[in-house]
């Protein structure tokens, strides 16, 4: 294994830098950030974006059945697997301009500076934009990479309804970007992903990177609890089967689940819909989704247990039936020892501050981490904000998990002398 090259290779991060700009400029937010979600019409206009810049690159851009991309330079053994580096330019419909995109756009990046370099690769370089990231409008999240990773069939994936009732397969189609490769089919040597942390720690402690050592496991278990419409005024107390109770109740209960199991274990309830949602009716149906983390498969486990058999309980007191789905699950990830190393033997040759941290979000990398070695490298952001339009990093802060990226993709990629 030939070693990295020395401290003194950089990526042009003002480069960087305004790639993020230009590509902001797609599918604006309202408040600065972006509404860029899966399949929508600045969806396919960030693609192209994305497909004429890795040309430009002298890269070649195919895509999958499910819309992956993957853009690819050539190393100079034909034989050889590629190297990934990869991530999503799908947003929130409230997103910022960095979850995501920063490690599509630095995997870019690096391509760019190994060409100003003249630097030959054994192994091929592939930079990839999973389709369906965030699973906002589609659920559930890293659709396409659990397609990827046998996770999730095909047939499945293009069933997927947003809120309107539309199908992936269909949206897909309309845009324009469903590919003819077939997914999964491609082998990896290695998987890479840089991404913003999405949390407050490597800013409060003042680092610069984040060096990826594990995922967090996650549930989300869609309830839907069925009582009785009737109106909040006329109706006795004692004669309401009242599913909006029941769901405070549940509410109550997954707090008490999390809190059971600290340190290291979050749950909550970001969304939830009730019907008719009348102020001055009972609601008949409320559907919900609990979302739970941690990276400890025996926490993981237990407080699903916890919640199921609590939210039944609850609901046979007041006559309310309950109904659960997982509509989203993974284990929690290690990822691989060696690729780990070489982050943090990067950081540490070019004079980063680091720290090794546990991912609180679900990343592609979760499901590449089934078909190859993995590992990601975290970005600070601003008060550790995410998921919002004042989603924010400093040029500074790209530039260097940039370089910690670039360095750790050829050591693992072989520089051919």
């Amino acid at each position: 294994m030939v070693a990295a090259p020395g401290e003194n290779m950089r990526v042009n991060g003002d480069r960087l830098w305004d790639m993020l700009m230009e590509m902001a400029k797609i599918g604006p937010g309202i408040a600065g950030g972006n509404n860029r979600q899966t399949l929508t019409d600045a969806d396919g206009e960030g693609r192209h974006l994305f497909k004429a810049w890795c040309e430009d690159a002298g890269m070649t851009v195919a895509t999958d059945q499910m819309g992956t991309m993957f853009a690819t330079r050539p190393g100079t053994d034909p034989d050889a697997l590629p190297v990934y580096i990869g991530s999503h330019l799908d947003t929130q419909p409230t997103g910022g301009k960095y979850d995501g995109v920063l490690g599509v756009l630095a995997g870019l990046e690096v391509i760019r500076s190994i060409d100003d370099l003249g630097v030959k690769t054994k192994h091929p370089i592939v930079v990839t934009n999973w389709a369906n990231e965030e699973g906002a409008r589609f659920a559930p999240a890293m659709l396409a990479s659990g397609v990827f990773a046998g996770v999730h069939s095909l047939d499945y994936a293009y069933s997927r309804k947003d809120p309107d009732g539309k199908t992936y397969g269909d949206e897909l189609k309309r845009i324009g970007w469903l590919g003819e490769e077939e997914v999964g089919a491609r082998k990896m040597h290695a998987y890479f992903e840089y991404h913003i942390e999405q949390g407050p720690i490597l800013e409060a402690e003042e680092k610069q990177i984040g060096v990826v050592t594990h995922c967090q496991g996650l549930w989300w278990l869609e309830f839907t609890l069925t009582g009785k419409e009737a109106h909040t005024g006329s109706t006795p107390m004692d004669r309401r089967v009242n599913a909006g109770l029941a769901f405070g109740r549940i509410l109550e209960a997954v707090q008490e689940a999390a809190m059971a199991e600290q340190p290291g274990a979050v749950a909550g309830v970001g969304q939830a819909f009730f019907s008719p949602n009348s102020r001055n009716v009972l609601p008949g149906t409320v559907v919900f989704t609990v979302d739970m983390r941690t990276p400890s498969q025996e926490k993981l486990d237990r407080m699903r247990a916890r919640v199921e058999k609590a939210a039944a309980d609850m609901c046979a007191v007041l006559g309310v039936d309950c109904a659960v789905e997982a509509v989203g699950h993974f284990d929690p990830i290690t990822f691989d020892p060696t690729l780990v190393g070489r982050v943090r033997h990067a950081a540490e040759k070019l004079g980063y501050s680091h720290m090794d941290i546990i991912s609180g979000a679900g990343h592609d990398a979760c499901w590449a981490s089934k078909v190859a070695p993995t590992t990601m490298i975290f970005c600070p952001c601003v008060g550790g904000l995410s998921h919002n339009e004042a989603e924010e990093i400093s040029k500074d802060w790209a530039s260097a998990g940039c370089d910690v990226l670039l360095h750790a993709v050829l050591e693992t990629a072989e520089i051919v002398v």
